[in-house]
């Protein structure tokens, strides 16, 4: 079992799966049978609005289909997400067809879901079927559907040249689609921003690209949450270049090595590293050589050159941490993809108009995480309750204000709706010079301040 606090709301699910919630209507007793007739209705409809050359009934799958638990927990990967009180969709959509999306959603805007027999009722559009990736290096961009992983990227991208890349994130089974609408980081950003940063064009549901989208729900969608405006099918991205060869290490330290003065000195230069350069800061307990629990910290890096330059520029920088030549090992940079995890911000960063909070004023993104392999709820709250004492230790040395949490990564307390409708001063978040960050078009960012 494990909860992450600030890392994937969706399970780190290599999947972009959309929840459809209907949060507030008035539900009604039928019996069996006519739950069974209402579903089959509603698969019927399903049927009707989508391309009947790419037929949608084999993919619908719902309790009563044998094969629905194991499509469920495909790709779930925290066990606290499949206990029996963990609420259930009413049918699984795996689309193989954007008419099969196109249909999701028209099930939803026309408010089908309302005669169903379920206290909240939502369905699942998983795009994992969706997961074509074609890379142009003579463009130098790639279009990539939802559903692929961003190891496939990485893979597609490697298969055709081993100088270009892209920058998202470290975890390689982790979606294209949920990453790069709510913004997107990883290795390459100190240099080349985020993942959004170097999203040149989106397929939208509906409005099928930036020209006809319109420019206020491109912005939305390119680190506002895609799942907020509609669905995301694929993004044409622009390739970043990379040397042939890069440079990384993964050096460690514990308290006893004068840590304290190490990690105090990381969070002074983290950020102001030469752009190229991308040193991560990791904590565990472990126990030392004597058997005794100690802290220990581990500095994983990324540099976009040679060992040897590295080694010179970290030792005048940040020479607290006493790296040497032998501690790099050198190599190409989809190599280095599998080798990361918790990310120091740049310039670069501060500099770019996305919906990204998180950019101006952030040394860094802290991550709270906790594994356990005990059952029952009783351990479950027990390590709970231990992650919130971190958590609320942490409280003077981070955002406040509101305190904030990246959208992919929403902390435990953080994005959860309370029963029925929420405010609209709720939905609202700050940007990074204290004014209010709208991801609406204008008219409708007009009438809204207008009251």
């Amino acid at each position: 079992m494990a909860i992450i606090i600030s890392s994937s709301f969706n399970m780190q699910f290599s999947i972009f799966a959309l929840l459809f919630l209907l949060l507030s209507f008035q539900s009604f007793a039928t019996s069996s049978t006519s739950t069974t007739s209402t579903t089959d209705r509603f698969i019927q409809c399903l049927h009707d609005r989508s391309d009947p050359s790419f037929p949608i009934t084999g993919e619908v799958y719902t309790p009563v289909n044998s094969s629905f638990p194991s499509v469920l927990q495909a790709y779930i990967r925290n066990l606290r997400f499949n206990e029996t009180t963990t609420p259930k969709p009413i049918l699984i959509i795996t689309a193989l067809h954007p008419s099969h999306v196109q249909a999701a959603v028209a099930m939803i805007t026309k408010g089908f879901l309302t005669f169903l027999n379920s206290n909240q009722p939502f369905f699942v559009v998983d795009m994992f079927n969706l997961r074509s990736v074609n890379v142009s290096i003579e463009q130098e961009t790639a279009w990539v559907q939802a559903g692929a992983t961003l190891g496939e990227v990485y893979y597609r991208i490697a298969e055709k040249s081993n100088t270009h890349g892209f920058p998202a994130g470290v975890c390689p089974t982790v979606g294209v689609g949920g990453h790069i609408s709510g913004g997107g980081y990883g290795n390459l950003m100190r240099k080349y921003g985020l993942s959004v940063d170097n999203v040149i064009d989106a397929e939208l549901i509906d409005d099928f690209n930036r020209k006809s989208m319109g420019e206020d729900l491109f912005w939305a969608i390119t680190g506002g949450g895609g799942v907020s405006f509609g669905v995301v099918l694929s993004y044409t991205i622009k390739l970043v270049r990379v040397p042939a060869v890069v440079t990384v290490f993964n050096v460690e330290r514990t308290y006893e090595q004068n840590l304290t003065t190490i990690a105090e000195r990381w969070v002074e230069v983290a950020d102001k590293f030469d752009k190229d350069l991308f040193v991560r800061m990791t904590f565990n307990v472990v126990n030392d050589t004597n058997g005794q629990k100690t802290i220990r910290a581990i500095f994983p890096s990324l540099y976009l050159g040679n060992s040897t330059t590295l080694v010179t520029l970290l030792n005048k920088d940040f020479p607290e941490l006493g790296l040497r030549i032998s501690d790099c090992t050198e190599m190409s940079w989809i190599e280095s993809v599998l080798f990361y995890t918790n990310f120091p911000m740049n310039e670069r960063n501060f500099r770019i108009c996305k919906p990204f909070p998180h950019r101006a004023g952030n040394i860094a993104k802290i991550q709270y995480e906790v594994n356990w392999e005990e059952l029952g709820d009783e351990a479950a709250n027990r390590y709970l309750n231990f992650t919130r004492m971190m958590y609320e230790y942490m409280t003077p040395f981070v955002s406040k204000n509101p305190r904030e949490a990246f959208l992919n990564y929403r902390d435990l307390d953080i994005g959860v709706n309370s029963q029925g409708k929420n405010a609209y001063a709720e939905g609202m978040w700050h940007d990074d010079v204290g004014g209010v960050c709208l991801p609406l078009n204008s008219s409708i960012k007009r009438q809204l301040l207008n009251h």
